[in-house]
């Protein structure tokens, strides 16, 4: 991997420069210690569903087992960029090596893929629920919630595997300024000696498919869900059933509303202020509003978390 100020030119180096949110050393320490509290309060409020899952009998279900390994799937995926951010609020130089760059690039995405897949398999977790009612514990076993959890991940960590391999192989000239928080595709291709057509459409055609298909699953999943709720006879059979449904609708609604913006065409001219402020949104403040989500708008997920902290 090669960095140089001009095409021609063979010097090298050490890395790239994330910008982050530039502004005077008072206000980088204000961030520091603001974002140093978001990342703390989203560690302890996915961790707390974890352990809420794990040591409550009655959360021994494909429901709250899909939401614990969320939760853990969270954990990780706010600190695939938060931590380096962190670091980079107290540098002076801000420098992220090229190895450190596209690890980030790389453990990013893939952890934001395997969100996608697993926000359509918890759909499909309540179709069957409410769709399939006599037929679920039949069809929703623990071999098929799990089955269903590596194929997640694994699918997630290969989705963009060789774009970003390539990507990382490329020549970059001129500036190595990165104006942006993380290693983001847009900004990185905007960096290479030479454009290339055929892999900025194949990221495109990949972060198309990857938000569309998951996104169009749970749809026709909630579609099918909602029709089979309005023919509840009892308006409390109706609550019932929407207020399972409803977390995971709210969930959803916040991820692909951001996520969309961004990287359907990850090339495209974004401000750099707007990139910013819509990634912050899905990659940090979306994996501490989640878990709020989950807890206040399920009762035995309430009942497990103050059993949890004993209140």
């Amino acid at each position: 991997m090669k960095i140089s100020n001009t095409p021609n030119n063979s010097s090298t180096i050490t890395g790239f420069i994330l910008l982050g949110f530039p502004c005077p050393r008072e206000g980088q320490i204000l961030l520091f210690v603001l974002f140093s509290a978001v990342y703390l309060l989203t560690l302890m409020a996915n961790g707390s569903i974890i352990c809420a899952v794990r040591w409550d009998q009655r959360l021994h279900t494909p429901m709250y087992i899909l939401l614990a390994n969320f939760s853990f799937l969270e954990i990780w995926y706010v600190t695939s960029t938060v931590p380096n951010m962190l670091a980079n609020f107290l540098s002076d130089n801000k420098v992220i090596s090229f190895s450190g760059c596209f690890l980030q690039f790389y453990f990013f995405f893939s952890l934001g893929s395997t969100e996608c897949f697993f926000l359509a398999i918890m759909a499909l977790d309540r179709y069957l629920a409410i769709c399939r009612p006599l037929h679920y514990p039949t069809l929703m076993t623990g071999r098929l919630c799990t089955n269903l959890v590596i194929s997640c991940w694994v699918l997630g960590f290969l989705w963009f595997l060789i774009p970003i391999i390539i990507i990382s192989q490329m020549s970059f000239c001129g500036s190595r300024i990165i104006d942006h928080f993380l290693c983001d595709p847009g900004p990185l291709l905007a960096l290479t000696c030479t454009r290339v057509p055929v892999i900025e459409l194949t990221s495109s055609t990949l972060s198309s498919l990857l938000l569309f298909i998951p996104f169009l699953f749970i749809m026709v999943s909630y579609a099918l869900v909602l029709r089979a709720i309005l023919r509840i006879p009892s308006a409390a059979g109706q609550r019932k059933a929407f207020s399972t449904c409803g977390s995971h609708l709210a969930v959803v609604s916040l991820f692909y509303g951001s996520v969309m913006v961004m990287y359907v065409s990850p090339t495209s001219e974004h401000e750099a202020g707007m990139q910013k402020i819509v990634t912050l949104f899905y990659s940090i403040v979306t994996p501490l509003i989640n878990p709020v989500i989950y807890s206040l708008r399920n009762k035995d997920m309430k009942h497990a978390m103050k059993k949890l902290l004993g209140t």
